[in-house]
């Protein structure tokens, strides 16, 4: 991990920019969540609609608290058994969330990541980022620096490079109310 990538990766994070950055199973497209410009230009670049929300990742759970409703003591174990790892939970948003990151729904999507630099840079960020394949709208994901690189290379402001988790497939997404599985 070089740290003065992940500083630089930090600093264009701050200032509004597109990043990608290697996450469990492919190469992550992030911002800060709560930078409106940064997340428009993020879905206008992908071609996704708003209303379909968006994942955050957490170096902890801290970070995504302020996103989210208080847990009752239940679910902090579900979720304590799950992270940091490749689990990603719909949970009950705040009324203050932006709709911009959960879309038509009453919850958000997050995850405290097991992957050590993609929580590095969002520990190096202070808050949890906004993540979404590395990809446009009906392209296969990158899963190396330099598929991102060649996918988004003019269109993003930074890429930090480094391995994949080595996850054959995207993360499992559930519902913390019901339990359900949302996407395999």
């Amino acid at each position: 991990m070089n740290p003065l990538r992940l500083k630089a990766a930090a600093r264009v994070v701050r200032a509004g920019g597109l990043i990608a950055y290697p996450t469990e199973a492919v190469y992550g497209l992030g911002c800060d969540p709560r930078n409106g410009p940064a997340v428009q230009r993020l879905l206008a670049l992908k071609r996704r609609s708003w209303r379909k929300g968006l994942i955050l990742i957490a170096a902890d759970f801290a970070q995504l608290a302020p996103f989210l409703q208080p847990l009752d003591p239940t679910d902090c174990d579900r979720l304590a058994a799950t992270w940091p790892g490749p689990h990603t939970w719909l949970i009950p948003a705040r009324a203050d969330t932006p709709q911009w990151l959960r879309g038509r729904h009453d919850t958000l999507a997050v995850r405290v990541t097991a992957h050590p630099l993609a929580a590095a840079l969002c520990r190096a960020c202070c808050h949890p980022l906004v993540s979404t394949s590395a990809n446009f709208s009906g392209r296969p994901p990158a899963r190396t620096a330099l598929a991102a690189r060649r996918q988004l290379g003019r269109v993003i402001d930074y890429l930090l490079p480094g391995p994949t988790g080595g996850a054959a497939q995207p993360t499992v997404i559930r519902d913390l109310r019901t339990g359900q599985q949302v996407r395999a």
